[in-house]
């Protein structure tokens, strides 16, 4: 018991100092996740609003695919990244292994089914009403969509924060195409789990705690945004 009190208290130490070493993992972790967010962000948004608006065909295939990616396993996404990055891979040419852009690619992969399929969801689960009174308007087909983006701005807004929780928790991947290399492509998550083995309760514990922060701020941020929402779906 006095063991763990003790390691509680010097990773609040190593908190409240703002230890170097944890900075720098802790902005490397947001970097890496925030530009893939970003990434998913920029290529989910027009899929999901091209699967809302329009009718083609394999248009129900497409959804139910990315439905299921919404599940992908980690590890899975690092492997398949692994051998297109490794220098027998198709893309070994671009030396992007073991490197944080290899990470940022593994990571927007797992965000991207998120953010396009929630998205979408709450796109096709605007009220037609809407679609139609634009329409009475004389509304111009871009027009009337972006009257739709906004009615469904806040699920959209919730796609991307659940998509940002899913790339700040994830461990599998990041770690079999960064390497967890100290200094370059080291984050909370793979700090946590490589000190926990060591013995370092310290720092994995500093890392748990701010994980554990962050996490419960995406979730109020999220609890909020759609408690706003279902107010104005109210008014």
């Amino acid at each position: 018991m006095d063991s763990i009190i003790e390691s509680f208290s010097k990773a609040l130490s190593l908190i409240l100092n703002l230890d170097r070493e944890l900075r720098e993992i802790i902005f490397l972790s947001i970097e890496v996740s925030g530009t893939a967010l970003i990434a998913a962000t920029i290529i989910g948004l027009p899929v999901s609003a091209l699967l809302g608006f329009k009718r083609f065909p394999l248009r129900g295939a497409i959804i139910s695919m990315l439905n299921t990616f919404m599940g992908l396993p980690p590890v899975a996404v690092g492997l398949f990244i692994y051998l297109l990055l490794s220098r027998s891979g198709p893309l070994g040419f671009l030396a992007l292994l073991y490197t944080p852009t290899a990470m940022i690619i593994a990571q927007t992969i797992l965000a991207f089914p998120i953010v396009a399929s929630l998205s979408h969801s709450a796109i096709v689960s605007v009220d037609p009403i809407i679609r139609q009174a634009s329409m009475t308007l004389g509304a111009t087909p871009l027009q009337i969509s972006l009257a739709i983006i906004r009615e469904a701005r806040y699920g959209i807004i919730s796609a991307v924060i659940a998509g940002l929780g899913r790339v700040m928790a994830e461990v599998g991947a990041i770690l079999i195409v960064g390497g967890n290399i100290a200094g370059f492509t080291r984050v909370m998550t793979t700090t946590i789990a490589m000190e926990t083995d060591k013995g370092n309760f310290e720092l994995a514990l500093a890392l748990g705690i701010i994980l554990l922060t962050i996490s419960l701020l995406i979730n109020l941020a999220l609890y909020f945004i759609q408690k706003r929402g279902v107010a104005g779906v109210n008014r």
